[in-house]
């Protein structure tokens, strides 16, 4: 792992790395926050949405002041792995800049598309080795196609998050143009594989493997996104079936861009903060 460059802020460090990823078989760069300390501090994972970088949420959220404040180191990954030898499409919501936080297993993405592993059993383990991480206190939300990869990793994998929360999610890809595209290209046609990778579908079906005392999202009402791609009722009725608590809060006035993202990530990291004391 490489150090890129560094900057102060809100009296922590805020770090951006890379290094060679042995599951994408890829370079991977992400930013760390680390707040002022000895540690262990918990960690709050945010996973970004479709065309976004390790940059976005870092310098647009405004998440810093806050995690200060309740001593959280926050990780932002890339969305993809990328390079010349790495498959893409011309379409913004296909192939790099848009892995789906899932382990591809069809042509040509799956040598180097593997999120789901890349974050669970590389990222994860390497924060936890090199950063003053707790190596049990750990939280995800996301955005977007973020928002969809903090539920279903959560839900796939509770024996690594203890809190989840997600901003204007995907819900239920296996609903919606973005997922339908993404999955048949990823996963091919059998949707009981696109299932294992839907919120909604883990939630109703009994593959997700534990539940949490709450799931907290937001979801703006003028996000141009919301009825044909989010479908955030479809969640909410999922996790209604499924005996899960889940806070929905629909924000009226609110769009889909990283103003909304910055309006209430303080309530989130606070929220995660008080799940991982």
């Amino acid at each position: 792992m490489e150090t890129i460059k560094t900057h102060r802020v809100s009296e922590g460090e805020l770090r951006y790395c890379r290094h060679e990823s042995a599951v994408t078989g890829t370079p991977m760069t992400f930013s760390v926050f680390t707040p002022e300390g000895p540690g262990p501090f918990p960690v709050f994972l945010w996973l970004s949405g479709l065309t976004c970088t390790e940059d976005n949420f870092t310098t647009k959220a405004g998440a810093y002041p806050a995690a200060a404040q309740h001593g959280m180191i926050v990780v932002a990954p890339d969305t993809s792995p990328r390079g010349q030898n790495v498959a893409d499409d011309p379409g913004y919501d296909l192939g790099q800049g848009a892995g789906f936080y899932l382990d591809a297993t069809q042509e040509p993405w799956a040598p180097h598309f593997r999120m789901e592993s890349y974050m669970v059993d590389e990222l994860i383990p390497l924060i936890r080795a090199n950063f003053p991480a707790d190596p049990v206190r750990l939280g995800v939300s996301g955005h977007s196609m973020g928002g969809h990869g903090a539920l279903t990793l959560a839900l796939r994998h509770t024996d690594v998050v203890r809190s989840v929360s997600a901003f204007a999610p995907i819900s239920s890809p296996t609903n919606c143009p973005w997922g339908e595209k993404a999955f048949s290209a990823y996963l091919g046609h059998d949707r009981k594989e696109w299932d294992k990778h839907d919120a909604c579908a883990l939630l109703r079906s009994g593959l997700a493997h534990g539940y949490f005392d709450d799931i907290l999202v937001d979801q703006g009402l003028a996000d141009p996104f919301l009825v044909e791609q989010l479908r955030p009722e479809l969640l909410e009725q999922a996790a209604s079936d499924a005996g899960q608590q889940l806070t929905l809060r629909l924000r009226h006035g609110y769009d889909h861009s990283y103003f909304f993202v910055a309006s209430f990530i303080g309530e989130h990291i606070a929220w995660h903060a008080h799940r991982l004391r």
